[in-house]
Order: structure tokens, then sequence, then C-alpha cells
């Protein structure tokens, strides 16, 4: 089996047919970091060589399936990343080929011939939305909780699922409120195929991993890429080039360096807890002001 650092996936011991993929950080919430994007590619690339994989089940380790990008490595310290590049000039344009390769790769699960289900428990929030939202079929616990709140400020879900899967009126409230919302919820909207308490989730994740596993590979693959021709015609691809494109500005436009300013001089949790408070994100002239201030702040006092 191929072993990895961020996540680990093997054929169920009780069905052959399953591969089971676990994001397995759990000491960090299972947060997304730099090798997260391309272990889950070659995860999924591994399921659809074995021959005997008919389907994959994705889920979370620990307390929730996964809680977005880990802010330690992208969003904290100094560091000219390409996500957040402040040592020169931003270049769009590497910011984007960055997102752009990690969007690909939380899509392979929806490329994936076989198909795919995401098993959420706990929370799969901003960049752990994304990769709930490029499987196939949802199964969430009741109490689950699924969402991107970086909308608000600081985001922009670069894989652009929300209105396919959602609707142009939920996915605008959605992305505008950078609310989020229950298993329940999900079910009742149409983003979950199924909502549960929390200790069946396995169960049912279960009945419907085994129930797709008894059909022919040949016939799974032929029915979801026809059911992805239809987005496709849509025009999921350029809506994801502009989502990816629009991440970027949205980190380093007045507001979006606001919150990273905020962020290195207050901590992370000050800054998410104003963010989802529902207070007014400064902005513009008012945001630039605050962004000098910060900075003053940070200064080390001669």
């Amino acid at each position: 089996m191929p072993s990895f650092s961020t996540l680990r996936i093997d054929a169920d011991p009780l069905n052959p047919r399953v591969a089971r993929l676990v994001l397995n950080r759990p000491e960090k919430l299972n947060a997304i970091n730099e090798e997260t994007p391309r272990e889950l590619r070659a995860a999924v690339e591994w399921a659809n060589a074995e021959a005997s994989v008919h389907v994959i089940v994705v889920e979370g380790a620990g307390k929730g399936f996964c809680g977005g990008y880990d802010l330690s490595i992208f969003g904290g310290g100094e560091g000219d990343h390409p996500c957040q590049q402040e040592r020169h000039p931003w270049d769009p344009l590497d910011d984007y080929a960055y997102m752009k390769r990690n969007t690909e790769d939380f899509m392979s699960l929806w490329r994936s011939p076989k198909p795919t289900i995401a098993k959420v428990h706990g929370a799969a929030v901003a960049g752990g939305s994304d990769i709930a939202l490029c499987c196939d079929l949802l199964v969430m616990a009741d109490d689950a909780r699924i969402g991107y709140m970086p909308t608000r400020v600081w985001g922009c879900p670069t894989t652009a699922m929300w209105t396919f899967r959602l609707g142009a009126a939920r996915a605008k409230q959605m992305m505008f409120t950078g609310d989020t919302i229950d298993g329940v919820t999900a079910k009742a909207w149409g983003l979950a195929n199924d909502s549960v308490p929390v200790d069946q989730l396995e169960t049912r994740t279960r009945q419907l991993a085994d129930r797709i596993s008894g059909v022919p590979r040949s016939h799974l693959a032929m029915h979801k890429m026809v059911v992805n021709q239809v987005q496709l015609t849509m025009g999921l691809e350029q809506t994801q080039n502009l989502a990816t494109l629009f991440d970027g500005i949205t980190r380093h436009n007045p507001e979006g360096l606001w919150f990273r300013r905020y962020a290195q001089t207050e901590g992370f949790k000050a800054a998410v807890a104003y963010r989802d408070s529902g207070q007014p994100i400064p902005e513009g002239d008012e945001a630039r002001e605050k962004i000098r201030e910060l900075e003053s702040k940070r200064k080390p006092q001669s």
C-alpha cells in the first residue's frame, strides 16, 4: 500500500471493493499543508489503478473531516509564499499557478472514474469544504458543519463547487454570509445526500458504499461521465479559473492585507473571531489606515 505523510488509503477489510482514504493530521484537525493536495491526488490515482476497488470513501481522522488550510503555514509568520507574497510586488500568475494546482489536485476526486463519497463528521470548512464538495456524494453527521467562512474576507473557494451543488440562490447565501450549515440543513438543501446521527454515520456510509460497489466499474465510470459532462457544459472549468484568480485577489487587496496584519498582530484566533462575528470588515481607505496602524504595532520599538 502507498505511504503518505498527511493521509492514508487502503482497501476496506470488510469490502475490498471500497477504498478508505483518511485525512490523517488529527492533531491539526486534518488541516491542509503543502503535501496534502499532492498526496490526495496520488491516493486517488492508486485507488483507480486497483482493479478490485469500485468506490472511494474520503473521511477525516480525529475530531473532524478537515478544518481548511493550515494557517500556521499559509497565513501566519512573515514568509513570502506564493499564496501570500509580501516581500516583493504580488505576482498574480505565481499565486494562480500555485492555487490552480491545488484545485486540480482536489478535483482528482471529481475526475476519478470511480465514485467518491465524503463522510463528514465535525467540520468540513474552508479548504476542507473544497475537498468534501469535490466528492460525488456527501454523507454528513447531523451535527457536522460545512461552509466557507473566508468568503467574508481573505478567500474565495477555488473549486467553485457551491453553485453546482446548491444552485445560485443558496450558493449566494453561503458566499455572502460565510456561514456554515449543519448536516440536517445540508440534506434539506440538497447539498448532502444524507444526514444521520454521528453514531450512525459509519453504518450509513458503509451501506451506500457497499451498494455502489456491486455495480461494474465500467457502468459507474460511464454514469459519472454523463453527469460530470453536464457540469462541464455549464462552465465548471471556466468558473474555477475565475474563482482561483479571485482567491488571490482577496488575499492581496486592502481588505485581505488588513486581515493578515490583524492576524499577525492579534493572533489568528482573534482575527477569525472578528471575521465571523458579523462586524463590518474594514475596506478601502479605512483598511489601508488600519494596516498602517497594525504594522506600526508590529515594528520593534527602539
